[in-house]
């Protein structure tokens, strides 16, 4: 392959669904619900998808995400083939697989697998017992999901393999933000992201989803209980995203960036998507059957989805003194119409803004403190125990 024929030189990202949208839970908040459910991956598209994901790379170290539905419905032979076929087609690049699962079907021959192997896990859970298992409940409607977390995260330390916790921000979960952040902090979590739940149905937002207003409170009230000891700790993706982008450094959370299109979707079909929250027929580029991902990922049309996140934003959003702390975050909640009447603007703006103005003199802190080639854990310093400066 002509490797000059790439004009980009920052790493791609394709989320792979080996079961496509299957899953053993049924998550009421859950946005694949209503999408098609595809077969399994054959072995003959894991071995094309793997060919083609390497050699569209530009740099040395590649990660494979593989994502759900639930990949654990695959057994352990199909992530032992997988490895194989990476080691097939490497030629030299550093290799990492991350998996991202509710959990419930860990198992202590999967941690040892896990383990051997070097994976990452993201494990889905919603903070204390009666929050998660609120929504996320299997198919039987039997809200027991939660003990079973807890058991795969205990198998996980148990076998030494890192693992990060992904959780939901519902319209319960926002309520009770010291709760939720002190549950992660009990038990032992060191890598925290959280997601806002904004769905819509027919063009409602669900009763399910956070507000602006409690993001923009929850947000703040998981702030303050991190600020007081945790800087260096507990590392929570959004705290970080907005802190690189005080700095002007990448923030490595795609809809904290002010482009799109660095990270796509492959179902189990080799349907490729723009994106894992846009696996729409507007957004379809192709199948690795008769396309290549290098074709798709790197074309035109992908590249105009990337631009179109910062071309499609509402006059309030542009004349924000925030702009560069999100860029307007993620593009799927830009559907309701700002001060001016303008279209494209983020429904969560108001919450985004709250928190930007809660944390922007710390922010400014740390930023001084990494100029200076300081550890920006020195705020809590200033802030002492009282968690005020």
């Amino acid at each position: 392959m002509n490797r000059t024929a790439i004009p980009f030189g920052s790493p791609l990202y394709v989320m792979l669904k080996p079961v496509g949208s299957r899953c053993n839970l049924a998550c009421r908040y859950c946005y694949y619900l209503d999408k098609e459910r595809h077969e399994e991956m054959t072995d003959e598209l894991l071995d094309e998808f793997t060919r083609q994901y390497l050699e569209a790379q530009t740099q040395p170290e590649v990660l494979f995400t593989w994502h759900g539905g639930e990949p654990l419905l695959r057994p352990i032979t199909f992530y032992e083939k997988a490895l194989k076929i990476q080691q097939r087609y490497a030629h030299g690049r550093t290799i990492d697989n991350c998996l991202q699962t509710n959990g419930t079907l860990i198992t202590k021959e999967w941690c040892q697998f896990f383990h051997d192997n070097n994976f990452l896990i993201g494990i889905s859970i919603d903070g204390p017992q009666d929050l998660h298992d609120a929504y996320r409940i299997g198919h039987n409607h039997q809200q027991s999901s939660w003990q079973q977390v807890m058991r795969a995260i205990e198998l996980l330390n148990q076998y030494g393999v890192m693992w990060n916790a992904m959780a939901t921000v519902n319209h319960l979960t926002a309520d009770e933000p010291q709760r939720f952040y002190r549950f992660f902090r009990e038990i032992g979590c060191q890598f925290l992201q959280f997601t806002p739940v904004v769905e819509r149905h027919q063009g409602v937002v669900a009763d399910y989803s956070v507000s602006p207003r409690q993001w923009g409170g929850f947000l703040c009230g998981v702030y303050d209980e991190w600020v007081q000891q945790d800087i260096g700790e507990i590392f929570v993706q959004l705290f970080d995203a907005t802190l690189a982008n005080w700095i002007g450094e990448p923030p490595g959370l795609c809809s904290m960036s002010p482009l799109c299109g660095r990270c796509a979707a492959m179902e189990s079909n080799g349907d490729v998507y723009s994106c894992d929250h846009f696996v729409f027929p507007d957004h379809y580029l192709g199948n690795i059957r008769t396309s290549t991902l290098t074709s798709m990922l790197y074309g035109e049309r992908q590249q105009q989805f990337g631009r179109s996140k910062l071309e499609r934003m509402s006059r309030q959003c542009r004349e924000c003194s925030y702009l560069f702390a999100c860029h307007g975050e993620c593009p799927r909640n830009r559907f309701v119409t700002d001060c001016y009447g303008e279209a494209h603007h983020n429904y969560l703006c108001a919450g985004y803004q709250q928190f930007f103005e809660h944390v922007a003199l710390d922010m400014d802190f740390m930023k001084k403190e990494l100029e200076a080639g300081q550890s920006p854990a020195n705020l809590m310093l200033c802030k002492g125990k009282s968690g005020k400066k």
